[in-house]
């Protein structure tokens, strides 16, 4: 049987990715303490030279399968560090690849409440990847996505002043509330690990108000009080979050790279509001 990816093409294209996504597989990530079941989406990937037609895309699924029942017996510690095997383990079996990616995405649930004894589990969801090069370095990152609230702190400000309230009287805080979506990821040194939890807990500190899937009248009436004594813009969200990185994890070098993206759904326009930063500790510092 002839082996079509391996024709030899002229005059071609290098293509910087080839490969699978969104296959599903069952992961339990070890962290201290507790042990996490995740139901992870795997998109792998590695370069194609100009001169070979295909890529074997069923190595991809072979390596997947294989490192997550090695990871199911000798357990892994975090999703960034089981993309790392990954790589490293595509750049052996694709010999004609100079470099690899694995994209890793699941949900994730922690227990949360609002002090009253109620609580319920709110979905997150986990963001890891790994890149590797040939000959050169191999990198991870890990991040979060969290879905909360914002109050518009501009329409608050019209209201107060059409109503001639100052300022300084919080009762006057009439807004319109946005469903809010933050994302964050870090580039972690290959030696360290950060926690997703961490970084929600970060997120979820610099919105108007956390959301909650269980909520009670009253409970109803506090998020929406808080929130409007807690107005932000999705820019001040993305402020906030880089500020709480850079008291949280001090340590990370100055060439650790930072992704802070955060949308506002509007609730009283047909379109979102939006910000972003792609940066790294050191300008941040700067």
């Amino acid at each position: 049987m002839s082996d079509v990816q391996n024709q030899l093409l002229k005059g071609s294209f290098k293509l910087t990715r080839v490969g699978v996504r969104d296959v599903k597989k069952p992961v339990v990530v070890r962290r201290p303490g507790r042990d996490v079941t995740l139901i992870v989406t795997f998109d792998l990937f590695v370069d194609l030279p100009a001169q070979l037609k295909g890529s074997h895309m069923s190595r991809n699924l072979e390596v997947l399968s294989r490192i997550i029942d090695d990871a199911v017996r000798e357990q892994v510690s975090s999703l960034e560090d089981l993309g790392v095997l990954i790589c490293q383990e595509l750049l052996s079996r694709h010999e004609y690849a100079t470099c690899s990616e694995v994209l890793m995405s699941s949900d994730y649930f922690l227990e949360r409440g609002m002090g009253n004894g109620t609580t319920s589990l709110e979905r997150y969801i986990l963001k890891a990847s790994a890149t590797s090069v040939r000959g050169g370095a191999t990198k991870k990152s890990i991040g979060v996505e969290v879905t909360g609230m914002t109050a518009c702190p501009c329409a608050m400000e019209e209201v107060r002043s059409l109503r001639g309230v100052s300022p300084e009287d919080t009762s006057a805080s009439i807004t319109h509330n946005q469903r809010n979506i933050t994302s964050v990821r870090l580039e972690v040194p290959m030696e360290l690990q950060l926690e997703a939890d961490t970084l929600i807990e970060i997120v979820e500190k610099c919105l108007s108000s956390p959301t909650y899937e269980i909520l009670k009248r009253a409970d109803e009436a506090r998020v929406v009080m808080n929130a409007h004594a807690n107005p932000k813009f999705v820019e001040d969200v993305v402020r906030d979050v880089l500020s709480e990185i850079l008291i949280k994890f001090r340590d990370l070098p100055d060439d650790v790279k930072v992704s802070v993206k955060s949308e506002s759904y509007e609730s009283i326009h047909k379109h979102n509001a939006y910000a972003e930063r792609d940066t790294t500790m050191g300008e941040l510092r700067a």
